[in-house]
């Protein structure tokens, strides 16, 4: 999906990705798929200038994994040490607890690919 996101995509991209599970019979990854996948949104509404990215949920042979692409050529960061006086920061690092495995890399139009899987033993 090509998509410009706002305030209150997130909610409406849990509910895909909700759906999409329940009918590949991968309920059990609602919740973590849900949390990652609003993660990497929310990165896009609050660090890209123009807000706009391709999410792909593709299903595996075993588990799921989810690409957000945008142009925006700043790689995020993931601070060894989360700041306790912030009230952001922590995204990727929650990222990192709750997924099997994720990774950045640039994306071919000089932005980035944020990506994750989860389910994959």
């Amino acid at each position: 999906m090509n998509l410009t996101v706002g305030e209150h995509s997130v909610r409406h991209i849990r509910r895909i990705v909700r759906s999409l599970l329940g009918e590949w019979g991968l309920g059990h990854l609602t919740d973590t798929l849900e949390l990652a996948v609003s993660e990497l949104v929310t990165n896009v509404v609050r660090h890209v200038p123009d807000r706009r990215c391709s999410l792909v949920v593709m299903r595996q042979t075993a588990g799921v994994r989810v690409e957000v692409t945008d142009g925006w050529r700043e790689l995020p960061l993931v601070p060894s040490v989360p700041n306790p006086e912030t009230e952001s920061g922590r995204g990727l690092t929650l990222l990192d607890a709750v997924v099997d495995k994720w990774g950045v890399a640039p994306g071919a139009g000089g932005g980035k690919n944020v990506w994750f899987e989860c389910g994959v033993t």
